[in-house]
C-alpha cells in the first residue's frame, strides 16, 4: 500500500503554474512603496475628479458672476477662492481635471489602437511592406506637430473637445506604431508563430491570436505612460491658449492665470491647485509604470 501511494505521487507531480500578468503587476507596484501611494492617488484624483463633476452643473460652474471675483483662499464659502469671473476654482478643478484626463485617455485609445494594428503589420509582414510604412511615419514625425496643431485650432470651423483629441492624434500614433513594431519583428521569428504558418492559420490569426498576446504587458506599460504624455499635451495647449475652448474648463487653461505675474504673486490660488493636480499625477502615473515595466520584464523571465 505504502508503495503504491509513493508510485501514484510520482505519476501526478504538483506543477507550479506562472503567475498571471495581473497578479506580478500588483505584486510590483505593492512591494514598492512609491508606486502603492501613487496608485492610492490616481484613484482619488479619478474620484475627485469624475466623482466630483457628477454633482456639477457646467453651465453654472461657468457662469461670470464679476461680484465675485478674486476671493482669495477659503472666503466667502469658496475654499479655493474665485478667478477674475467669479467662478469657483474648486469646482473648475473638478471639471478641468475631468476634461484633461477624459481628452488624455481619448487620445490614447485612438493611438494605441492604430498604432498597434500598424506596427503589428509592419513587423509582421516586414520587407516592402514595412518600409513603406516606416518611410510614412518618418515623414510625420519630422513635420511640426504643436505648430501645426495651433494653426488648424485657428482655422477649423466650430472647434470642440473632439476635435482636439483628434487633432493630437494625426500624430501620436506614429511613435507607437515604432514602439510595437519593434516587439513584433523580435516575435515573427518564432517557433510558436512558425508553427501556426505551418498549420495552416491566416496571417490574421497568426497577428492577433499569436502574436498580440504575447506583447500584452509592453500594451499595458505604453498605456498608462502615454495617458500622462497626452494628458501634458493637451494642458499646454490649453496653457498657450490654443487647446480647448475657453468656455470648457482645463487644466491647462487654470495653470494659464500663471502668465499673469500679478496672479503669480499675490493669487496663487488661481493656478497653483492645478498646477498640484498636474504633477500629481503625472508623477503618479509614471510611477506605476516603471512599476507595470518590472513586471512585464518579470513575467518575460519567467516565461
Amino acid at each position: 500500500m505504502a508503495m503504491n501511494k509513493e508510485n501514484n505521487k510520482n505519476k501526478n507531480p504538483q506543477v507550479s503554474l506562472p503567475d498571471s500578468g495581473f497578479r506580478i503587476a500588483m505584486r510590483e507596484i505593492w512591494q514598492d512603496k512609491i508606486a502603492r501611494v501613487a496608485l492610492l492617488l490616481i484613484f482619488l484624483i479619478i474620484l475627485f475628479t469624475f466623482g466630483g463633476s457628477l454633482f456639477l452643473n457646467k453651465g453654472q460652474v461657468t457662469e461670470i458672476n464679476i461680484a465675485d471675483a478674486y476671493y482669495g483662499w477659503g472666503e466667502a464659502g469658496h475654499l479655493l477662492g474665485t478667478d477674475d469671473g467669479g467662478r469657483d476654482i474648486l469646482k473648475l478643478l473638478m471639471m478641468g481635471g475631468r476634461n484633461s484626463i477624459l481628452i488624455g485617455l481619448s487620445v490614447t485609445v485612438i493611438t494605441e489602437t492604430v498604432g498597434l494594428v500598424i506596427g503589428l503589420v509592419a513587423g509582421y509582414y516586414g520587407g516592402i511592406v514595412d518600409s513603406i510604412i516606416m518611410r510614412i511615419v518618418d515623414f510625420i514625425q519630422i513635420l511640426p506637430e504643436l505648430p501645426i496643431i495651433i494653426v488648424l485650432t485657428t482655422v477649423i470651423p466650430n472647434y470642440n473637445a473632439v476635435t482636439l483629441v483628434f487633432l493630437i492624434s494625426m500624430f501620436g500614433w506614429t511613435t507607437t506604431v515604432r514602439y510595437y513594431r519593434s516587439f513584433v519583428l523580435s516575435q515573427r521569428g518564432r517557433d510558436y508563430v512558425l508553427a501556426s504558418k505551418t498549420s495552416g492559420s491566416s496571417d490574421l490569426q497568426i497577428m492577433f491570436c499569436e502574436v498580440l498576446p504575447n506583447i500584452t504587458s509592453m500594451i499595458i506599460i505604453d498605456v498608462v505612460i502615454t495617458v500622462a504624455g497626452n494628458i501634458g499635451i493637451e494642458t499646454t495647449l490649453s496653457f498657450i491658449g490654443y487647446g480647448l475652448p475657453t468656455t470648457t474648463p482645463s487644466l491647462g487653461t487654470l495653470i494659464g492665470f500663471a502668465n499673469d505675474p500679478v496672479n503669480v504673486i499675490s493669487r496663487s490660488w488661481l493656478w497653483l491647485p492645478a498646477t498640484i493636480l498636474l504633477l500629481t499625477i503625472s508623477l503618479s502615473i509614471n510611477y506605476v509604470g516603471r512599476a507595470l515595466q518590472r513586471a512585464g520584464d518579470a513575467r518575460q523571465r519567467e516565461n
